[in-house]
């Protein structure tokens, strides 16, 4: 089942497309490198260029300025059909009445394949997608997430060297989401084969990607590696989609070795410096909730006091909204079983280690996003 070798170089090129539909710019100038064998998600809200991005990948619309490149080749405008691409749609466009044989062997049938060649590659996908003895049901017979199976076959079956994935997971239950992200992973871990989604979600992308794209406005702001998106956001945009964050805008007061004081009203925090930051300059503090400390200011690095203003629960953390004078911080505090819990209005000192907090330009976009494999 595994596709024709690809160069474990790069497999897909995205050499600045730009894409108008009328006076709308849905993609403007985007360019990235996707290495063979990648799973690689474009991330971003609706509207912000992605799927776009991902149907010029496919041929299925063809860009104004700029070009696709797969495995070195040019597409110019090569149509769908002749790309060594297969892409599954967000509706899954499968035929009701068919069995679920049927749907996989439509484009085997359509390529007039052998007949036996054709039994053995739907036994192959299915065995693939974990559904061997349910060749001879109908579609509308299965279960949201054995649809999505059946979907997965159908693209998998042509043995492309590039899986293109329009919001795969968007119309499953939180249960079956997550447990089709593992299936994903493990076939493409298991196939080889290149993978490119496109999503809204950053669990999902986060959870499958081996690097991850961010999008809005049809700009790409960032290129990489989950951890490196999450913990590194290069603009206060990325900052924000990825996670929860707590954004705090200040002025750069001065440093120290690795680390900078900036002050926001009346108080001063510090992170770890950037390098590019400047005396009297205005940035955003980026800190995650998970990296806020609370309890007694002495057993706290960077601290300051704060006042719980409100409080959740969540099962296996215990999130707080703090005030600190005009400064705002959500926490999220690991749940110990015993363990009392700071009350609304109750004073507390607040904090994290400068070196997990991180500086970001104020203004919504950087240049550069880079895309390089």
């Amino acid at each position: 089942m595994a596709p024709d070798a690809p160069s474990r170089g790069a497999e897909v090129e995205v050499r600045a497309i730009t894409k108008r539909f009328g006076a709308v710019v849905a993609v403007r100038s985007v360019s990235f490198v996707i290495r063979g064998g990648e799973f690689f998600s474009l991330l971003g809200p609706s509207g912000c260029g992605k799927t776009t991005t991902l149907r010029v990948i496919g041929g299925f619309e063809h860009a104004d300025e700029g070009e696709v490149a797969i495995g070195g080749t040019p597409m110019g405008r090569t149509p769908p059909n002749r790309r060594p691409t297969n892409m599954v749609f967000q509706r899954l466009a499968l035929f009701p009445h068919y069995t679920v044989f049927e749907n996989v062997a439509f484009g085997l049938r359509m390529k007039r394949l052998p007949e036996e060649e054709i039994r053995q590659r739907v036994g192959e996908a299915l065995e693939l997608v974990q559904m061997p003895g349910l060749a001879g049901r109908k579609i509308s017979e299965l279960s949201g997430g054995q649809q999505q199976r059946v979907a997965l076959a159908r693209a998998l079956v042509n043995r492309p060297r590039v899986l293109l994935l329009d919001e795969p997971l968007s119309s499953l239950d939180l249960k079956l989401r997550l447990q089709m992200q593992e299936e994903l992973k493990r076939l493409q871990r298991e196939l080889g084969t290149t993978f490119v989604s496109v999503t809204h979600d950053p669990g999902e992308a986060l959870a499958m990607s081996d690097r991850v794209g961010v999008m809005d406005s049809g700009i790409l702001h960032q290129v990489g590696a989950p951890m490196e998106i999450y913990e590194r956001p290069r603009n206060r945009f990325v900052a924000n989609f990825i996670g929860d964050a707590n954004l705090i805008d200040g002025v750069v007061q001065g440093t120290d070795g690795d680390t900078v004081a900036v002050r926001a009203g009346g108080v001063v925090v510090r992170a770890r410096r950037a390098g590019w930051e400047q005396i009297g300059q205005t940035l955003t503090v980026c800190v995650r909730p998970e990296r806020i400390q609370i309890g007694a200011a002495a057993d706290l690095p960077n601290a300051f006091r704060g006042r719980v203003e409100d409080w959740a629960f969540s099962g296996s953390m215990v999130k707080y909204r703090l005030a600190a004078g005009p400064v705002r911080l959500h926490a999220a505090v690991p749940y110990l079983n015993g363990a009392p819990l700071f009350q609304v209005g109750e004073e507390v000192a607040a904090g994290w280690d400068p070196m997990q907090a991180v500086l970001v330009p104020t203004e919504a976009a950087a240049p550069g996003a880079g895309g390089g494999p």
